[in-house]
């Protein structure tokens, strides 16, 4: 059994060091009646840079890449384009028998088109690998932001579709997708923070920032923050006013510094007292942050479910969010981008009065297990149907 893993950007790393692991727990298992499996893994280069891509190899223990696109950074159209173009013939070449999408980055559904207009040659009895998107159904309603269309489209051409949560499901089935492909296996990135949470202990980055506790952790990056000079200003001034009563650590991304320094913003950081600027971090000198934060402010995705596990506050800076059982039973606040709300929450959590929250059904540390499993079922199922 041949599986294809796609990984081309810094989450997809994360959600890759758990299906990575859980084929070679399965291999070991050398059971006279297990499936071997042999495990591709295809990065398309959509982060290249040694921070955002080969660190998190060696960190997470990932398997060398056997295939690099080198897709490279480019407008959405020609990375896209240039992903398609580069992985159609490794397809016809490799013919797994599944293809491992994840997330709802553009390697994501570039991957997953051209797998589904492939068709393999010759009578092997497979024309196209089965379509296998991990954390679908994950919807914001935001049409504005790339990565939903990502995943509406993924999730429309995908075969076998694992959710996160009970939402991503209920999205699905509103879409109009067959129940018997949805599967809830849990939390892949969750899997991955499980693993590695203790050996966060051995970074010395709080040594090196010489980190007064307790301290906020900072994180911008999307685009509809940071694109447009007034909001990113906005959010700075925001940034210095809860300075005043906490210190904040800002590893900042890079398409945040260009436009820091573009629209003269980078100097009003860099003369705070209390903000530390640092360039992107390593996964594990970033998950010790993390860890040891009592305050979490951000417009990512994952980090809204990491804080959730951790139990970490985390003041999300968007309108919405395709993750909402961070809010519903996590530590997540979705406020927008609103100051006054902004310091007002901030307010409630340094006063201690925050909510605690929960851990979601599911993020155990097994979601990756369970969709090995799966895929190992279907794989029989369908050696028994051509025998």
């Amino acid at each position: 059994m041949k599986i294809m893993s796609i990984a081309g950007a810094r989450p997809n790393f994360i959600k890759l060091a758990a299906l990575s692991r859980a084929v070679d727990d399965h291999n070991r298992q050398n059971r006279v009646d297990s499936v071997h499996i042999d495990h591709i893994i295809v990065h398309t280069g959509q982060h290249y840079d040694r921070k955002m891509s080969r660190q998190f190899f060696e960190e997470l223990d990932i398997p060398k890449p056997d295939i690099n696109l080198e897709a490279g950074s480019s407008s959405h159209a020609v990375q896209t384009a240039t992903i398609m173009q580069r992985f159609e013939p490794v397809l016809l070449e490799q013919r797994p028998d599944f293809l491992v999408v994840v997330g709802d980055v553009n390697s994501t559904i570039a991957c997953s088109l051209v797998a589904a207009k492939i068709v393999y040659p010759g009578n092997s009895g497979r024309t196209r690998p089965v379509i296998v998107h991990v954390e679908a159904g994950l919807r914001s309603f935001d049409r504005s932001m790339p990565e939903e269309i990502n995943r509406f489209l993924t999730d429309r051409i995908s075969d076998l579709l694992f959710i996160t949560e009970q939402s991503g499901r209920n999205n699905l089935l509103r879409e109009g997708i067959a129940e018997e492909k949805i599967h809830f296996a849990g939390n892949v990135m969750i899997d991955t923070l499980q693993q590695h949470l203790k050996q966060t202990e051995k970074s010395t980055i709080g040594k090196q920032l010489q980190l007064n506790y307790p301290y906020g952790l900072v994180t911008l990056h999307r685009p509809s923050n940071v694109d447009v000079p007034a909001m990113l200003e906005s959010l700075i001034s925001c940034l210095l006013d809860i300075s005043r009563r906490r210190q904040l650590i800002f590893p900042v991304h890079p398409r945040t510094l260009n436009n820091l320094l573009r629209f003269g913003l980078h100097e009003r950081l860099e003369q705070a007292d209390n903000i530390m600027l640092t360039p992107p971090l390593s996964y594990l000198d970033f998950l010790y942050l993390v860890r040891h934060a009592d305050l979490m402010i951000t417009d990512s995705g994952g980090i809204q479910e990491e804080t959730t596990v951790l139990g970490i506050p985390c003041v999300t800076l968007r309108e919405n969010t395709e993750r909402p059982v961070t809010v519903e039973k996590g530590t997540n606040y979705l406020i927008g981008t609103d100051p006054e709300k902004i310091i007002k929450t901030i307010d409630l959590i340094l006063s201690g009065k925050g909510k605690k929250g929960s851990v979601p059904e599911y993020w155990d540390g097994r979601a990756g297990s369970r969709i090995i499993a799966t895929l190992v079922q279907t794989f029989q199922q369908a050696q028994n149907k051509v025998s």
